[in-house]
């Protein structure tokens, strides 16, 4: 039985901080303590979040005026990925929020609408967000002017992961009652028992569950001898340069989007929060060296004609898989620390509230104290969602056409199906065999696998390869037809709708950064 009255977190950070956050919310008579390196600084390269954050911070009692004036942070609609399918292809959003639905809808073509000439549009989704996303604007839609659209569950944010954690720190963690220490862990002097349990840290720091946000490092499950499984032949990138940039004209830059650009040996991130742009480019150094990578970021941010002369570029590795344990004896591993897939689908913090969330659950049952069977229920449900999460996002690779590059050529060679199903024991990828005729949706949607696909024009249902809708009856054809018009007609309703509100700059100003901190 592992109890769990006083718990030691090593690591500060986003993720320990969040950590500590859920844990005294939960479990205010704990003894929550978290020991913090006064010499190793964190990642600290900006984060892009989902809207699952949301769920997080509600169950918190977190509002976002609490923490956004003092976090650099800007609000996110949506995800937008160029040049991913190929070369010049215009892009695609992934708008969070869900599809507009109405009485005329016929199946999943109510996903997007068509042109006149009856052709696919398929980068353009009938989704409340787009309009706001389209015209750069942002309201709280008190009144519901527009359907569908909810202010508190369909935003995510973009800000500093850096100044996250401190606020966490300050203002929520620290006032409840969790300890901080500043103090390096020697590895040589954590305690283990014949049990294989951490006792001590450094001989003087006593707990009964111990709670590695250490980063890569992951100090305290290496010491338990947690088994590390390596995803790089699911996911092909393990390195990143990583920047910020100053806006040259914010009103236009400040958009309420991600935006993912694929380039010649991986893809760029360019994330807008409120004071710079936090940049960085995700590769792999098989197919590039460090400094011709480097060179090829700077072309990059070269043809998007951002200014890097004072920006300071770091070079990150990382580490691209996932502990097959990431609770072993008495210790549980969140953050990079249990596992990392990779930026794309800016999943960093999603793993860290997931996670917690599912301890939290098992901890609930008896107080905290944990049976094997608790331990092996987190295990299991932890891995199977960044397993399902790591398979979607490879299905931007696999999806992908280009062919510019070897490392292009390559990941289009890939049998992704094999590798994701031999690798995880999970079938994500299975059901597009089977189903791809029958099944609009080849892929499991919990993540909205449906935009995916369809933004890579691989939506399987009932198009040719120029887009063209099977006119399988005058009947079939004239209620599409239909639709069609009714969905252009809100589409351009919603667009004058978002073209009388705040910009987002605007709105930022008036709601979040209004006042002297």
């Amino acid at each position: 039985m592992i109890k769990s009255d006083k718990i030691i977190i090593v690591g500060g950070g986003s993720a320990g901080w969040m950590t500590a956050a859920t844990l005294i919310n939960q479990f205010p008579n704990k003894d929550i303590t978290v020991i913090e390196s006064p010499n190793t600084p964190t990642v600290g390269v900006g984060e892009s979040t989902l809207n699952h954050l949301n769920n997080w911070l509600s169950v918190l009692g977190i509002k976002d005026e609490d923490f956004m004036p003092y976090t650099d942070a800007s609000y996110k609609l949506s995800i937008r990925f160029e040049d991913f399918y190929k070369k010049g292809d215009g892009g695609f959003h992934y708008p969070f929020g869900s599809i507009f639905n109405n009485d005329l809808s016929y199946g999943k073509q109510n996903w997007f609408f068509t042109k006149e000439d009856n052709e696919y549009c398929y980068a353009d989704f009938i989704n409340t967000n787009m309009p706001l996303v389209n015209q750069n604007t942002l309201f709280k839609n008190e009144n519901n002017e527009l359907p569908n659209f909810s202010f508190k569950n369909d935003v995510a944010y973009h800000f500093d992961a850096t100044k996250f954690g401190n606020w966490l720190r300050e203002n929520y963690c620290k006032p409840k009652g969790v300890n901080h220490i500043l103090d390096d862990i020697v590895v040589d002097d954590i305690e283990i028992n014949e049990d294989g349990n951490i006792v001590s840290l450094n001989n003087k720091y006593y707990a009964d569950m111990f709670i590695d946000c250490t980063g890569f490092s992951a100090i305290l499950m290496n010491k338990v001898n947690a088994k590390w499984i390596n995803y790089e032949d699911l996911l092909p990138n393990n390195k990143a340069w990583a920047t910020r940039v100053p806006y040259t004209n914010k009103e236009k830059q400040l958009e309420p989007y991600t935006n993912c650009t694929a380039i010649e040996n991986g893809w760029v991130w360019n994330i807008p929060s409120w004071e710079r742009i936090g940049t960085g480019y995700v590769y792999s150094d098989k197919y590039v060296s460090d400094e011709e990578a480097l060179n090829e970021f700077k072309r990059h941010l070269d043809s998007k004609g951002h200014n890097y002369t004072n920006s300071e570029f770091k070079n990150i590795r990382m580490r691209v898989g996932i502990y097959d344990k990431i609770f072993l004896k008495n210790v549980c591993g969140i953050g990079l620390a249990a596992g990392f897939i990779e930026p794309l689908e800016s999943n960093g913090l999603l793993s860290v509230h997931q996670f917690l969330m599912y301890l939290v659950k098992v901890m609930q049952r008896d107080g905290g104290n944990l049976c094997q069977y608790d331990i092996d229920a987190f295990n299991f449900a932890s891995k199977q969602f960044f397993d399902t999460f790591a398979q979607f996002v490879s299905t931007h690779y696999a999806l992908s056409h280009r062919d510019d590059t070897k490392y292009w050529k390559d990941i289009s060679k890939k049998p992704y199906s094999e590798i994701g199903k031999n690798l995880t024991g999970i079938n994500y990828f299975e059901k597009d065999f089977d189903v791809i005729m029958t099944d609009f949706a080849i892929f499991d949607d919990s993540f909205g696998s449906s935009y995916i696909t369809t933004g890579f024009n691989f939506d399987a249902y009932g198009k040719t390869e120029n887009h063209k809708i099977y006119d399988t009856s005058p009947q079939q054809f004239e209620k599409i037809k239909k639709e069609n018009e009714y969905r252009n007609d809100l589409v351009r309703k919603w667009n004058n709708l978002a073209k009388t509100k705040d910009s987002l700059h605007d709105f930022l100003k008036k709601h979040i950064h209004n006042k002297e901190l």
